[in-house]
């Protein structure tokens, strides 16, 4: 039986704890689990990719089954080099649903033999992502329940208290 593997694609500038819900949840389903760092040069990154991978790995240092990489170009092309045949995706609301739908139809227009499987993120992170984070955190509001402590140091040599 091979290894079942599932590449979890996003920014992760920063990663937050409702990105680490998913991975975590995702593990108990996936033998291996690739949190893939898009390297997107459209976004305006507050991180840039080497500071987002360090921040990744050591959050996952204590999961020998996750890898943490990057990639750039289509998302199917990168998962076909890696032998994973599944996409793990997590939606907070029905606002999320209709634009990853749509990457999920084109992805598997791309390469039929690829799924994508959306995962719900728990009711205590619904409302968090990345953008807020980033936000909260230049007005130096509280931001420990919201990420892990290497983010949250990371986020404050970013914006100094005043």
């Amino acid at each position: 039986m091979s290894e079942k593997i599932a590449v979890y694609p996003g920014s992760f500038d920063p990663i937050t704890n409702g990105h680490l819900d998913i991975i975590l949840r995702g593990l108990q389903i996936f033998d291996k689990l690739i949190v893939a760092v898009a390297q997107n040069v459209n976004k305006k990154a507050l991180f840039d990719i080497d500071e987002r991978l360090a921040l990744i790995q050591e959050t996952l240092q204590d999961y020998p089954q996750i890898e943490v990489d990057t990639f750039d170009g289509l998302l199917v092309n990168y998962m076909e080099e890696k032998g994973a045949r599944v996409l793990l995706r997590g939606l907070r609301a029905v606002s999320d649903f209709e634009n990853e739908f749509q990457l999920a139809q084109m992805n598997h227009s791309l390469n039929n033999q690829m799924e994508t499987l959306f995962m719900m993120t728990s009711v205590r992170y619904g409302y968090l992502s990345s953008s807020i984070v980033k936000e909260v955190s230049s007005m130096r509001g509280k931001i420990d329940d919201f990420v892990p402590p290497c983010v949250q140091k990371a986020l404050q040599l970013k914006h100094p208290p005043l």
